[in-house]
């Protein structure tokens, strides 16, 4: 065997040096360098975890272009964020933060999968744990083409592969397997790389997808070096709330479709649930009107959602007023009420403002501004917005309202839950056939109009 040496990776980008550097020549991060004891030995013959194949160049005209099925999971949601299911050969990554609901989520599209053979390989729980899982997450149904494996060196694993021959492999996690072909510890910049590209020559070659549960680090990047996600062929990222019970699959990268797609699932007792309409649940159900209170029409993805913006402004009890925001930008917020002071002569100086994005969303779409500023307003006149009322609109530093994209589509949201008035700037009027919605469209221009129908 040969010998041990240490090596010095950036856990940034990968890059690999004899000796420590304070800053990374590849990508300019400082402090990014650990070491690792590493031994890069050949395998013997007839002992790798992957074999080599051959491959001569081909004029691309050559190449006839067949049409691929796609592999669909069993929830609309989830083959809707990857385009329509998983392309056969592809390396999709999941990450999130840890309890989020990852394995979960894999392991029920595991054993909704029941046309395709499935390995379920697992690196963190038992057999027995998984069963257990399984049970409360499909009520003790049986599964017999759902096959678990609890091994994490990655030889060993493909010998089994081999054997079984699955249609898809689930892996949880990357971080927890490891390479005989590496001598350091599993989770490590190399151990990583290595695993991640056997799994991706596996997957070209024998065209089975894989699907990888990646862990992320306390600043919420995926751990491991960031070639990780240059090898797989989709990221995504499970997000949400834990103190809520709804989560969002974004897509950050997609070689198969577009990355504009998310799917909403709620976290029940019995497992994840999809969510059809996410509008009617970010829309609370009240018997009586408060102040404070605006509908917005947003987009998440390519989706339109209606969702509730709630803010409370008060007299300033200690000297300086308090600023406070939850589900949204802390310094938007505070750039939207110096717009107030300055451009509109709303006096916001002295009061306390807090807001909060109902449902435990954080929202980035611009187009929640308009809304924002009517809770705002609502809530320092003390005077109710109709719930039948939406708003869509961005607002710029000189206090006009700004048009936003794919109007046409929050307008057809609008009207399909029964808003009978909707304010948006009036330059997204143009080429809309308004006589085709039911809902009444109220163009403005500055914030001073909105007010002035709203409150007096």
């Amino acid at each position: 065997m040969a010998k041990s040496k240490s090596q010095f990776f950036c856990r940034n980008c990968g890059t690999q040096s004899t000796q420590w550097m304070g800053r990374c020549p590849s990508c300019g991060e400082w402090n990014s360098f650990e070491e690792e004891v590493i031994v890069r030995a050949e395998a013997p013959k007839g002992k790798s975890s992957i074999t080599l194949s051959q491959s001569a160049p081909r004029c691309i005209d050559d190449i006839s272009l067949m049409e691929i099925p796609r592999l669909h999971t069993g929830y609309c949601e989830f083959d809707n964020v990857l385009g329509g299911g998983i392309v056969a050969g592809s390396i999709i990554l999941l990450g999130g933060e840890p309890g989020i609901g990852k394995s979960t989520l894999l392991l029920q599209m595991a054993l909704a999968m029941r046309q395709q053979k499935v390995l379920y390989i697992s690196g963190e729980e038992s057999d027995s744990q998984l069963k257990m899982r399984a049970d409360r997450l499909s009520d003790g149904k049986v599964h017999p083409h759902c096959y678990v494996l609890t091994e994490t060196i990655t030889q060993e694993i493909f010998k089994r592969i081999d054997t079984l021959k699955p249609d898809l492999i689930i892996v949880d996690s990357i971080q927890t397997l490891q390479s005989n072909l590496i001598d350091s510890a599993a989770g490590s910049i190399s151990q990583i790389k290595e695993c991640t590209a056997e799994f991706q020559h596996y997957c070209k070659t024998s065209a089975v997808p894989v699907c990888l549960i990646g862990h992320i680090t306390k600043e919420g990047s995926l751990a491991g070096p960031k070639i990780l996600e240059h090898i797989v062929d989709t990221v995504l990222q499970f997000e949400g709330d834990q103190h809520y019970g709804y989560r969002i699959v974004r897509c950050i990268k997609n070689r198969f479709g577009s990355t504009a797609e998310l799917g909403i699932f709620e976290m029940r007792a019995n497992g994840l649930v999809e969510v059809k309409n996410p509008s009617e649940i970010f829309v609370s159900q009240r018997d009586e009107i408060f102040s404070g209170s605006a509908i917005a029409t947003i987009l998440e993805g390519n989706r339109p959602i209606m969702i509730e913006t709630q803010a409370l402004v008060s007299s300033a009890v200690y000297g300086t007023p308090q600023r406070g925001s939850a589900g949204y930008d802390l310094r938007r917020l505070n750039m939207l009420l110096a717009v107030l002071e300055k451009r509109c002569q709303f006096r916001l100086g002295a009061k306390d403002v807090f807001l909060n994005i109902a449902g435990g969303l954080h929202v980035e779409d611009p187009a929640i501004n308009l809304a924002i500023v009517a809770a705002i307003l609502s809530s320092a006149t003390d005077i109710a917005i109709d719930t039948k009322t939406c708003f869509s609109g961005e607002m710029g530093l000189n206090g006009e309202v700004r048009a936003v994209p794919r109007i046409e589509q929050r307008i057809a949201e609008a009207d399909k839950l029964g808003f009978s008035r909707m304010f948006l700037s009036k330059y997204n009027l143009k080429g809309i056939q308004t006589q085709n919605y039911k809902v009444q469209l109220i163009t403005i221009a500055k914030i001073e109009e909105m007010f002035g129908m709203l409150f007096e």
